[in-house]
């Protein structure tokens, strides 16, 4: 029982942080119809910000207490400028131009973490979390890390904040009106640029955050995390239909419990396979995800 319980616990951790970097993505699919291929960059600037402010070098933040908030809060908001500059200076000129689109956001992908291994090696770094989140706590048996529920947390925060966004705010009404018919609603006086710059702005503060949280769950930071993240954020998309964050945070319960399982009862590695194998399988009852629509 107390295996049970444990595995569920950590894969709705890995799960979570999955969402973590996939809501963004979807989110920026869903809305705006550009696939991302750079998404795991902003999560690599958002972990290594976060790394940088808690090893000491950002006046007040620190690895513990409130110092780690404001490293976070510093990753997250650094993950966050560099997906506003990522849309302005490489998305929005390729709007109409989608294959330019996706090689310029791959070769984004490609150099920012051959950037911060120029900059701060390829070796991975210890990630100075706090001492109260590196524990555990006894449930039913099992001994769980304290850090998955803080990523669960924000997980469900994050979920709750989109569904805000999307359901009952002026500017989630405008981009969807915007994708709709872009040239009605730049008639009616509202530019609908603005609104989809405020979009990459939020699908990248996730994935920072997402980066920011993830040091707590790997405890290091290195170079290709993002990437590797990356590929299993385009997993929970496709399985929760392209472009539904309702369906992108069934996605990834699912593949953080099927993962964290078959690893745990097979040979280590195979949960990687049994991911692969649960997609296949709902694609072919539904290949349009658990959803398919925007939710």
């Amino acid at each position: 029982m107390s295996t049970v319980v444990l595995l569920t616990l950590t894969g709705l951790g890995l799960g979570a942080l999955y969402f973590l970097v996939a809501s963004g993505l979807s989110l920026i699919f869903g809305l705006m119809d550009v696939l991302n291929f750079a998404h795991g960059a902003l999560l690599s600037v958002g972990a290594y910000g976060t790394w940088w402010a808690a090893s000491g070098h950002l006046p007040g933040a620190g690895s513990d207490g409130f110092g780690f908030v404001l490293a976070v809060a510093f990753g997250t908001a650094a993950g966050t400028l560099a997906a506003v500059l990522l849309e302005l200076a490489v998305i929005r000129p390729l709007y109409e131009r989608p294959r330019e689109q996706v090689l310029a956001t791959v070769g984004v992908g490609l150099a920012v973490p051959a950037l911060l291994s120029a900059i701060w090696g390829a070796d991975a770094r210890p990630f100075p979390g706090p001492a109260a989140l590196s524990g555990t706590f006894g449930l039913l048996g099992a001994q769980v890390p304290v850090n998955r529920l803080v990523l669960i947390a924000a997980a469900l925060a994050v979920l709750a904040v989109l569904k805000v966004f999307l359901g009952r705010t002026r500017h989630g009404l405008v981009v969807r009106a915007g994708v709709e018919d872009r040239a009605m609603v730049t008639a009616l006086g509202i530019d609908v640029r603005k609104a989809f710059t405020l979009v990459f702005a939020i699908g990248g503060a996730a994935a920072a955050l997402g980066g920011a949280l993830g040091g707590l769950y790997f405890g290091s930071v290195d170079p290709g995390q993002g990437t590797s993240l990356l590929i299993f954020a385009f997993v929970v998309v496709v399985m929760g239909g392209m472009g539904s964050v309702g369906g992108a945070a069934l996605a990834s319960v699912a593949v953080g419990l099927v993962q964290q399982f078959a690893n745990y009862y097979t040979t280590a590695g195979l949960g990687d396979l049994a991911v692969v194998v649960l997609l296949a399988a709902l694609l072919l009852v539904r290949p349009s995800g658990l959803t398919g629509r925007l939710a």
